[in-house]
């Protein structure tokens, strides 16, 4: 496996730090070097520990060094992060279009297979991502020097990425790259069982959708949602939802029930209403007879 490493440069907000360690965690890394950080004691402050939400060991493990080129040692290819291209230096390629294709260059695992180089030399064996100042981002010293400057897509208008956030991105395509996380294994069985549920579930036929859809629209006509008279391309909508629904038996009566009481409670509400009305017009006439 190629190594990996995380390069702050510059980091002026000590909850950055803290996060990053946090989202380098989530994603199996754990090797974090700091560039001249605004705080000294960056790693040991209440801010940082705290956002790092347990991350310690790799706060324990990172290094704070005062040259970019001290962050580099068995570090063979640098991929900046820039928000827009330079005229000059490296290419600037999305993250996911440049990683996809330097893991098929040096041939890593990937999906739990092989991808066989598909370049010969020597091998690579370490990549860092460099990460800049919140203030201002990467010098364009700092960026020439790199192989690549990895640009997020964001919205035009409102471009600014936390650096943590940045790193969380980079670190999730890049684990990607590496085969990924297989999902937790109480999770697989809990989807499966639900698959086989569905399954032992008989899918209601044509004919009981029909009935669905009849007792449904008898129900939003009684309580006005649906103009008889008028009734436009809603009921065709609502059998089209249920067939994507793909519903079983249990769920057609189900519905079929709310249905029934929707039509019950509007039939009660109605009685109710001429009862009030009855008996406005008794009273009326009595006064009148009065």
């Amino acid at each position: 496996m190629i190594h990996t490493r995380f390069i702050l440069i510059e980091t002026s907000h000590a909850g950055n730090v803290g996060a990053t360690a946090r989202a380098m965690k989530v994603m199996g890394f754990d090797d974090l070097i700091l560039v001249r950080p605004r705080w000294a004691n960056v790693l040991r402050k209440e801010e940082t520990i705290q956002r790092s939400s347990g991350a310690l060991d790799v706060l324990d493990k990172a290094r704070i060094v005062q040259h970019l080129d001290d962050a580099l040692d068995g570090i063979t290819h640098l991929c900046a992060t820039a928000m827009t291209p330079r005229d000059f230096g490296p290419p600037t390629l999305g993250p996911r279009e440049h990683l996809d294709a330097f893991s098929k260059e040096i041939g890593i695992h990937k999906n739990q297979s092989i991808i066989p180089p598909q370049t010969a030399g020597p091998s690579h064996t370490g990549i860092a991502f460099l990460f800049g100042s919140e203030r201002y981002g990467m010098t364009n010293e700092d960026v020439y020097r790199c192989n690549v400057a990895l640009s997020i897509a964001s919205n035009p208008a409102f471009g600014s990425l936390n650096l943590s956030a940045a790193v969380q991105l980079i670190a999730y395509e890049w684990r990607n790259c590496l085969g990924g996380f297989n999902q937790p294994v109480a999770i697989q069985e809990h989807v499966q069982s639900d698959y086989l549920q569905i399954q032992k579930d008989r899918l209601a036929d044509a004919s009981q959708l029909s009935g669905l859809i009849a007792h449904w629209q008898s129900a939003l006509e009684a309580i006005g949602f649906l103009d008889p008279k008028a009734p436009k391309k809603l009921m065709p909508r609502l059998n089209q939802l249920f067939n994507r629904a793909q519903m079983t038996e249990e769920e057609i009566h189900i519905f079929r029930g709310i249905a029934r009481n929707i039509i019950q409670l509007s039939q009660r509400e109605e009685k109710s209403e001429q009862a009030t009305k009855t008996a406005n017009q008794t009273s009326d006439s009595k006064k009148d007879r009065l």
